[in-house]
């Protein structure tokens, strides 16, 4: 289903989402196309999903300073720091995955976390013989049912997260990052120092640093909504406006200014209305 071009650093692309997005609980997709007369370099801010992207353009990720490159197929850790995309011939898939998700179908995800890693290299041969159908298919709507799909079978097959984690990290979610560790693991029945070592191993964060993300994108969000950064600060939580400028300088590198004008959120309205 075709949404409305978006401008993405100067360029105009085309974005395309599934007619069914809730076939897969904890999964978004997106399609993107365009042309830019010169390169497109796009920062990615930090996200409470792991990020994949199947590219059949140019686009590559980069892990700045001087990291791993990813080129066709590559999968981008939870909460990413220092990532960025470049292209000039824009046509990719890409998907958001919930990480208690992405635990079941990328194998080793966690350890991925906040980086920048080939597909190929969690999937195998797998990654490159999905990309070609996709590549060889013309509409974004088989291409999506393909992705459902294998998902859907790597989910089957996969190692699902212990029941208590997916329940903490819903509940994180639901709080918008405004709910304290030892409050978490009294719901969940566990002490703080097993919930802290499961959690990790299983989403590749902290419960902490996940309820610093999951805040840092509510906020991120309001702020792109035209929210000045006074207001956003107390409404999520931050101690005061100096606390939520720390904040974004730690996560992306970025004062809450610039963060609101960023091109990565710009695309957000469009390509992932209701996936958050």
């Amino acid at each position: 289903m075709a949404r409305d071009p978006v401008v993405v650093a100067g360029a105009l692309v085309d974005v395309a989402v599934p007619a069914r997005p809730d076939r897969l609980a904890g999964v978004g997709m997106a399609g993107f196309r365009g042309r830019a007369p010169t390169p497109i370099d796009l920062p990615v801010v930090p996200f409470p999903a792991v990020t994949v992207f199947i590219d059949f353009g140019d686009m590559v990720m980069v892990e700045d300073p001087g990291g791993a490159r990813a080129a066709g197929s590559g999968v981008v850790g939870v909460g990413p720091v220092g990532v960025r995309g470049s292209a000039t011939d824009v046509d990719l898939l890409q998907l958001r995955l919930s990480p208690v998700v992405a635990h079941a179908v990328l194998s080793g995800a966690p350890e991925v976390s906040g980086s920048v890693v080939g597909l190929d290299e969690l999937w195998g041969a797998e990654a490159e013989q999905l990309r070609e159908r996709l590549h060889d298919t013309a509409s974004w709507e088989e291409r999506f049912a393909i992705v459902d799909d294998a998902l859907i079978d790597r989910q089957r097959t996969g190692t699902a997260v212990d029941p208590e984690v997916a329940f903490a990290w819903q509940r994180i979610m639901v709080s918008g990052g405004q709910i304290r560790v030892e409050a978490l693991a009294a719901e969940v029945g566990w002490s703080r120092k097993r919930l802290w070592s499961r959690f990790r191993a299983q989403i590749g964060l902290t419960p902490k640093r996940a309820a610093q993300l999951v805040r840092f994108d509510d906020a991120t969000h309001r702020l792109a909504a035209g929210f000045s950064a006074a207001r956003v600060s107390a409404e999520t939580g931050y101690a005061d406006q100096s606390h939520f400028h720390r904040e974004a300088m730690t996560f992306a590198g970025l004062t809450p200014s610039a963060l609101a004008d960023a091109p990565w959120l710009a695309v957000d309205p469009v390509a992932w209305a209701g996936t958050r």
